[in-house]
């Protein structure tokens, strides 16, 4: 039984429709629900929710950055040639423009974050299973 499960259910936000337009890009099934939908508004923020083992690809934002608001569960977060670091709910993650980087969920939980993007992401290749497996 996975951990966390109320978190799939929403916790501060709705967890949104499963995340089709970004499955090609995703290890796993998320969710998203877009939070805030003005066309006068340059940033996109969305609530981002994976299920347990569910990641993204690596990515870079161009001309951007992304912040990251843990709001449940436990996840991964890694930059490019840095250790990965466990994330729980209050954690804040700050990705600065041109950072190759991935998050998503522990193997074992299910995880929860607002997503506050500029720029342009650039998906490049999936986090392989050897090396999130090996992530404790």
């Amino acid at each position: 039984m996975a951990r966390n499960e109320n978190v799939k259910n929403g916790v501060i936000f709705p967890v949104g429709e499963k995340n089709v337009a970004y499955q090609d890009v995703f290890t796993g099934q998320s969710y998203l629900q877009g939070l805030v939908n003005d066309p006068d508004v340059s940033v996109g923020v969305g609530n981002v929710t994976f299920e347990p083992g569910c990641r993204n690809n690596w990515h870079i934002h161009h001309n951007g950055f992304q912040i990251l608001l843990v709001t449940g569960g436990e996840g991964w977060y890694q930059e490019a040639s840095q250790p990965a670091r466990r994330l729980h709910p209050g954690d804040v993650v700050v990705t600065k423009d041109g950072v190759k980087h991935w998050h998503g969920a522990t193997k074992d939980s299910w995880f929860s974050h607002v997503a506050i993007t500029a720029g342009t992401p650039e998906w490049l290749e999936p986090v392989d299973d050897a090396h999130y497996d090996a992530l404790d």
